[in-house]
Parts: C-alpha cells; sequence; structure tokens
C-alpha cells in the first residue's frame, strides 16, 4: 500500500527526506524559496514541486488533495514563535501555522505532521496551542504536541523541535511517540572525516576538544546578513568546540594551517551536524549563503524520520492500540471559549482542579490577547471578558497578512 504525503513549507528537504526514509511518497511538496525548490528537485527529479506562497490559491489547491493523502506534513515558518524572536505569533506575517490547521479540514488526511520551534512550547503560546487542538478536534481528529530533542534521534546538535501529530479516531489509538535511539556522536566524531580531508595536522587535537554535541544551528532569514553560526552566546558555544562561528568556510583545513580560535566549518559540515547524508546522497543548490539557509533551517531528517515511522505504523494499526487523552494547555482559554457572555477574572480564578492567583489570571489574559481579540467591559468598577476573534492567519481573504506579505515578499524565508 502507497502513503502519499503531501509536505507544505517544504524548504530543502529535511523532513522529506526523512519522511520518504520512513516510507511516504511525495504527491506534492510546496516551497516559497527558489533556492530551496532547486534543491528539492536536484535529489527528487520526480517529484512536483510547486514554488510560491504556500496559502495562494494559484500556487495549488488545497481541495484537490481531499482524502487523497496519508499524511500532510510541514514545517511552517519559525519567526512568529522563535525565543530569539518578537514572538508575534498571530500578528506576525509569516505566521502560517492556523492556517496549515486549517487545511485539515479541506484535504482530510489521514494524518498531520507540523514541527516548529520550542518558543511554540513557551506559555505565551498556551492559548493559541488550545485554539490549535480545539480546530482539530473539531475536524474529528485526535491531536498532541511533542518537544523532540534532535540530540535523541542521532543528531549531533542541540535542536529541540515542537512537533505537532493529529489522527484521524480509528488511527489515533495505534500512535506512539518515537523512543529516543541513542547517544549523539560529538561534533568532533562527526565532523573528523569531513575536517581533516587535507591532512590537517591539528585534526586529532581539535577532535578532543570538539567533545560535546553542537549548539543549535540557526538557519537565519533573508532580513538579517549573511551565513554565521548564530548570536554572540552561540558563537561563545562554538569557539569552546574550537570552531570560529563568525562565518561559514569555503573549504576544510590545509595541512599546516592555524587558527586563533579554530577552523570554520563548510556546508558539507554543517549538513552533517543537522542530520543530512553526505554530499553524495543529497545535493544543495545555490551560492554558500542560500545553501547554508537552507541547511540551517531544515528539520533534522532523522528527526523526521522517526516521527514518520510513528505515524506510518499508527496508519498501518501495528501494535497494541491505546486511548490518547488530549492534554489541555490553557483553561482560561478554555473557560473564556465556553463562557456564555463576559466573565469577571475573579470567576477564572477556579477551573478544575487549578486555583490561580489573580495576578496569574491577569497575565494569561494578557497573553491571550497578543493572539486574540479580547473584549473588556467595565460596570460599577468590575471589570469583565470576553474571548473575541483568533488574530491569526487562516485563509481570510482580508486578512493583513496580504499586503504585509507582499511588501516583505523578497525578505521572507
Amino acid at each position: 500500500m502507497e502513503f502519499n504525503v503531501v509536505e507544505i513549507c517544504a524548504g530543502a528537504g529535511g523532513q522529506a527526506h526523512g519522511l520518504h526514509k520512513a516510507g511516504f511518497q511525495h504527491s506534492l511538496a510546496i516551497e516559497l524559496d527558489d533556492n530551496a525548490c532547486n534543491t528539492l528537485e536536484a535529489n527528487y527529479s520526480d517529484w512536483k514541486v510547486a514554488r510560491g506562497d504556500v496559502a495562494d490559491p494559484a500556487v495549488w489547491n488545497p481541495a484537490h488533495y481531499r482524502e487523497k493523502v496519508a499524511l500532510l506534513a510541514g514545517g511552517v515558518p519559525c519567526p512568529p514563535f522563535t525565543i530569539a524572536g518578537k514572538q508575534l505569533g498571530a500578528n506576525d506575517e509569516r505566521d502560517l501555522f492556523a492556517w496549515a490547521v486549517e487545511q485539515v479540514g479541506v484535504v482530510r488526511p489521514r494524518a498531520l505532521l507540523l514541527e516548529n520551534v520550542r518558543g511554540l512550547s513557551m506559555p505565551r503560546f498556551a492559548g493559541y496551542r488550545q485554539h490549535v487542538l480545539d480546530r482539530l478536534t473539531s475536524f474529528g481528529y485526535v491531536a498532541e504536541w511533542r518537544l523532540l530533542q534532535a540530540s535523541d534521534f542521532g543528531v549531533p546538535q542541540l535542536r529541540p523541535r515542537f512537533v505537532l501529530v493529529a489522527l484521524q479516531p480509528e488511527d489515533a489509538p495505534y500512535f506512539n511517540w518515537p523512543e529516543p535511539t541513542g547517544n549523539a556522536p560529538t561534533v568532533g566524531e562527526a565532523l573528523k572525516s569531513l575536517m581533516g580531508v587535507n591532512s590537517w595536522a591539528g585534526l586529532e587535537d581539535w577532535v578532543a576538544k570538539a567533545n560535546k554535541i553542537a549548539p543549535t544551528i540557526v538557519g537565519g532569514s533573508k532580513k538579517h546578513g549573511g551565513a554565521d553560526l548564530g548570536p554572540t552566546r552561540a558563537k561563545r558555544a562554538w569557539a569552546e568546540l574550537g570552531v570560529d562561528g563568525l562565518g561559514v568556510g569555503n573549504e576544510a583545513p590545509g595541512r599546516l594551517d592555524t587558527f586563533e580560535v579554530g577552523p570554520k566549518l563548510t556546508c558539507e559540515m554543517v549538513a552533517r551536524l543537522q542530520g543530512f547524508p553526505s554530499q553524495n546522497e543529497w545535493r544543495f543548490t545555490g551560492k554558500k549563503t542560500a545553501m547554508y539557509r537552507q541547511i540551517g533551517n531544515a528539520f533534522p531528517p532523522p528527526v523526521a524520520e522517526a516521527v514518520g515511522r510513528s505515524i506510518l505504523n499508527a496508519l498501518e494499526h501495528k501494535g497494541t492500540p491505546a486511548a490518547r487523552k488530549q492534554i489541555e494547555h490553557e483553561p482560561v482559554y478554555k473557560a473564556l471559549k465556553d463562557a456564555n457572555g463576559f466573565v469577571k477574572a475573579e470567576d477564572l480564578q477556579n477551573i478544575g482542579d487549578q486555583v490561580l492567583e489573580i495576578a496569574d489570571v491577569e497575565l494569561r489574559l494578557s497573553q491571550l490577547g497578543r493572539d486574540f481579540e479580547i473584549d473588556i467591559t467595565t460596570k460599577n468598577g468590575v471589570t469583565r471578558y470576553k474571548l473575541g476573534e483568533f488574530k491569526a492567519f487562516t485563509g481570510q481573504d482580508d486578512h493583513d497578512r496580504h499586503a504585509t506579505f507582499l511588501k516583505n515578499r523578497a525578505r521572507i524565508s
């Protein structure tokens, strides 16, 4: 039996390659960046790759794939949720998470897989996550989030990814999150063969110093400079491993090369730390900066493969079924959503088993107000709240996202 997948925001194929190894076949991959599209086509010449804004009906029509694919997958843009950014969430023109969830109701796949940065797991986005779960429930799916560490799946890098999986009720009991596969190699162990390709005399000393897994590789965006290995804190961590993070190198060290900090990593080295196969098996297209961004923004293939295998096992009903309980992420959001009219803050303090301080309720209301309209009324000195519209782009023709996206199109990646 063939299990087909439509992948949105496919990038340079980290998730695609992992899902392919897990046993899925791509019916379509959609990607905005031309260099990444070229990479996909260079490695899978028989794939159908659609270029452009994934939310543009002229690029693809989700309804054409209704009930025709086993999996809808994607790695939608991370900047709306990244801890290092402004965490604009639903107010960021790059936010496509809510839109992607809405496509489940159109495509009706047997399963959904979306991944993003760890920031989406933070309290700031509890209401956003709860809204996503509620929407998937309304579509008839059983959904669950999980924070996965790439290093648990053999990737020599600190790269936590927040993963959402949803399945139809008949398949969901057979889904189990993948178990860790063992310790990841150190940077030195992973890159020894590449770093020593020119017989570098300092190789063994460098391998001994590069004795930990890598910091999270940051691909960056077109809004900021060229390729380097991240902000100041990350560069310090790289320096402790004997790596110069101020840029990306063109080639491995020569035999007698010496360095004040250490050599720079080449794109091939970064790809190996990201879990991609060798250049002979996976080729990136474009110039160095474009290649580095493709690699740095990717979902590590070994993690995608592990999650993909777990989904495939569920679709094939392998193993012993077990009931899955949906975890509640934001009780204040739920209480407001279920309320008939306006609610006092004091009435939100006792929800289920939780007893919240009024300051905590007010903080949660403030956080919810960044992603949802919150109607507020005050009468006789008493303030009441009502949950309004979700601010995120979910496909609305009149959403601010369209104008902002077009204005910043050349800088979005």
